[in-house]
């Protein structure tokens, strides 16, 4: 276990992310964004309808999801380690709240019946470090993304920082993560700056893939 440098089991984990939104404002967390402008022009950039079924996992306590019911979407998914991220969420959105689907979880214990149409995931999957934990979320993403379903995912790149919130984080770079998700179809990648509430720089890299459709 390494509390302090990268958290290697699931009890560890859900107790430091727990304390990191208990102790902290939404605002006071260097991955908080008012405006999710980029992975909202994302997800619509695929041109999916209003029924398409979303998840965004390692969600905290964005305000994706605010932003997806505005626009319309019914089939939203919010997954996060964090019950109190998630406590955040429900209490802003009050009674919209109720048109969510809520899930607590630890991604690399992941699992559920549904299947879907966007995998979103914005600064989660560089929190894990070791490789055997990676390749679990690859395959949970495989295995839960549907045939021609969309895969938004950022991390921070190798332009990016090394650590986030205390931990040790796993930077990538297109080539990499194309590497990870390499049977699928990659649409695009591009750099973008995100300005901490603290006016510091971090470049994140934005990607996305099409599961093919393997189907005969």
């Amino acid at each position: 276990m390494q509390n302090n440098k990268g958290l290697k089991d699931e009890d560890s984990t859900k107790k430091h992310w727990e304390n990191i939104f208990s102790t902290k404002n939404f605002n006071e967390v260097s991955w908080y964004q008012e405006n999710p402008k980029t992975s909202v022009d994302l997800i619509l950039s695929v041109n999916l309808d209003k029924d398409a079924k979303i998840i965004d996992v390692g969600a905290g306590d964005s305000k994706l999801a605010d932003n997806l019911l505005n626009l319309g979407f019914r089939n939203i998914s919010v997954l996060d380690v964090s019950s109190k991220a998630l406590e955040k969420t429900k209490k802003r959105l009050g009674n919209k709240a109720d048109s969510i689907k809520w899930i607590v979880s630890d991604i690399r214990e992941f699992e559920t019946n549904d299947r879907y149409d966007i995998w979103h995931d914005r600064a989660a999957l560089h929190f894990l470090t070791a490789d055997d934990d990676i390749d679990k979320y690859a395959n949970k993403v495989r295995r839960f993304l549907k045939y021609n379903g969309y895969l938004i995912i950022s991390t921070f790149s190798l332009n990016g920082p090394k650590r986030c919130s205390g931990l040790d984080i796993k930077q990538y770079s297109e080539a990499s993560i194309k590497k990870l998700f390499y049977d699928f179809e990659h649409i695009k990648s591009f750099e973008e700056k995100h300005l901490t509430p603290w006016r510091d720089s971090q470049i994140f890299v934005y990607n996305i893939f099409r599961k093919k459709n393997d189907k005969k």
